[in-house]
């Protein structure tokens, strides 16, 4: 792993990894300008107003440049866009909405490169590995790039296959990669150090979850052993299949795997075409998910539907054989339950079927969920009412409610999330995640598809230690949260665009009382570091650009005279 600190500026780094990292600070520099000055700055000299107006199109507008710089630079700033986007709990949905389409646009690495780095680490000419190579790529992702290949006959009849697909990595991405890291560990740091950011969420830790991540995918092994073991959980389930690793072939930096092309899952015209029920195969992928879930602990974690296929068995062996397949690819990312997380699940489960508020705020407290346990009565509250409406509807039913009690309800629930330093762990994050994109894909198939029916087998798996009956009650409102969760935020982006547009007016008293009396106190202590920064900002110019010296000593008196009129009237 590259180290937590320093930058890519000695002598060993290219000149292309320090503009490479240069870039990336001075975008994370102006950014953080930016958002400091509209944040903490005007909101502290009494100019809020200004600060709130236009925050929705200036934090739209920054996300869209992240978005032009990552689409750019490639690497893992694309991943940066991507874990981003799914951070609801950390970041506004101004970001996370902006965020939500960067895919890996970035141009194919010409194929003389991807030649010369695949023939280096297999220590063969390309034409002595593979019988044929097509050079055109079939996919470009930032990290790699996939090509359609035959193996040697000698090979294909060891394998017994003769058609593969081989994922060649971006020559040069491990420096890359060590490059981004390094610059988001700084950026982290530099949040750290802000009190508000410091509260609110543990930057670090998300920069190194991020980083274990990104780390596995660039491991072609690990990704190998991922698919290994995928296959060998459903060995017994007819129904269900992935690529077949041909380790002859494979290595740190080559992955070779049979082609498995087939029907992409959420294909309907192509699925009726070729005699398969869409709503037989939602109900398949349901299953499969939750099997992945709760009974082996192990689940693909990027359920999107370039990743699924539905396989045709054109000649079924027997009674017993399906007539069709589901065929996972792409396990660079993917989830684990471990021990802890599934006793907290089961803590979560039991506590939300008992109406217990206090239960739930433990279970997150225990899943790590949340970083201090300090004022959640309104948490428990919202979670409580959470349940008591929501729990056990379908999609379509979610769909059919009134949009004005989802509104106000979204964002009661919204702005008691986002005022509790609240931050999920990965494997929760990834379960969520899974759960969402496995929702998408099975109402693409299915609009009127009830996950609720689907999850019933499976919940037992986690509550059996607690000897509970009631094991449909307790699944559904298992699924309840996650897949409510997970929907929620869209109609949050909702209502925050109607609170810009002064659509919405919510009284809060007694919290706008205690907000009040903290942003005043905040509001001093950071007014009097904008002004020590401006004077000393001033007077170290003064010798080398005077007129801007007088400038910033100027505006030092701004804040100066903030801390003295709000001290005199507290």
């Amino acid at each position: 792993m590259p180290p937590r600190s320093g930058s890519p500026t000695a002598s060993t780094a290219s000149p292309a990894s320090r503009a490479r990292y240069r870039r990336i600070m001075r975008f994370a520099g102006r950014t953080l300008t930016q958002l400091w000055w509209f944040e903490l700055v005007l909101p502290v000299l009494g100019l809020r107003g200004l600060a709130a107006r236009g925050r929705t199109a200036r934090l739209q507008r920054l996300a869209r440049r992240f978005h032009v710089l990552a689409a750019d630079l490639g690497g893992l700033m694309i991943k940066v866009g991507q874990f981003m986007s799914s951070r609801l709990d950390v970041l506004p949905p101004e970001v996370t909405k902006e965020l939500e389409g960067l895919q890996d646009e970035v141009a194919a690495e010409p194929f003389e490169a991807i030649r010369a780095a695949a023939e280096a680490e297999l220590g063969m000419p390309l034409d002595v590995a593979y019988a044929s190579f097509d050079p055109t790529p079939i996919a470009a992702a930032s990290l790699g790039q996939a090509h359609r290949a035959r193996l040697t006959p000698a090979i294909g009849a060891d394998v017994g296959l003769m058609d593969v697909v081989v994922k060649v990595q971006r020559p040069g991405i491990e420096e890359v990669v060590a490059v981004d890291l390094a610059a988001l560990r700084r950026v982290a740091r530099w949040l750290m150090r802000v009190r508000v950011v410091r509260k609110r969420a543990d930057v670090p830790e998300l920069v190194e979850e991020f980083a274990s991540t990104s780390l596995q995918e660039i491991d072609y092994l690990h990704e190998a052993a991922n698919a290994e073991r995928f296959d060998a959980d459903f060995a017994s389930d007819p129904r269900v299949t992935a690529p077949l690793v041909v380790w002859e072939r494979t290595s740190l930096r080559v992955l070779t795997l049979s082609d498995v092309t087939a029907i992409k899952v959420t294909d309907v015209a192509a699925l009726e075409a070729a005699g398969i029920s869409p709503a037989a195969v939602a109900d398949e992928l349901a299953r499969v998910t939750f099997q992945q879930i709760f009974v082996h602990g192990f689940f693909h974690a990027d359920p999107h539907p370039g990743n699924i296929f539905v396989t045709p068995v054109t000649d079924p062996g027997g009674p017993g054989e399906p007539p069709w397949r589901l065929t996972f690819v792409d396990f660079g990312m993917m989830g684990e339950i471990p021990d802890t997380l599934r006793a907290g699940l089961r803590d979560f489960i039991l506590a939300a079927v008992g109406r217990d508020s206090r239960g739930l705020v433990t279970a997150l407290e225990r899943l790590h969920v949340l970083i201090s346990a300090t004022d959640t009565d309104e948490l428990e509250h919202a979670m409580t009412a959470l349940f008591a409406r929501f729990g056990g509807m379908g999609i379509a039913e979610l769909q059919r409610v009134d949009p004005r009690e989802l509104e106000a309800f979204a964002r009661q629930f919204g702005e008691t999330i986002r005022a509790l330093p609240f931050q999920l762990p990965e494997n929760f994050l990834l379960l969520l995640r899974t759960i969402s994109l496995v929702s998408g894909d099975t109402s693409a198939l299915n609009p009127e598809f009830n996950m609720w029916d689907a999850v019933d087998p499976f919940a037992r798996d986690i509550l059996s230690p607690s000897g509970i009956d009631s094991v449909r009650a307790l699944g559904k409102q298992a699924v309840s949260y996650a897949t409510t969760l997970a929907r929620l935020p869209r109609r949050i982006d909702e209502l925050a665009e109607r609170i810009d547009r002064g659509q919405v007016a919510v009284r809060t008293p007694d919290v706008d009382r205690r907000l009040g009396s903290l942003e005043r106190t905040i509001g001093r202590a950071v007014s009097a570091v904008v002004f020590a920064t401006l004077l000393f900002a001033g007077v170290l110019l003064m010798p080398t650009v005077p007129v801007l010296g007088w400038v910033l000593m100027g505006a030092s008196v701004l804040p100066l005279l903030h801390v003295a009129l709000t001290w005199r009237g507290r």
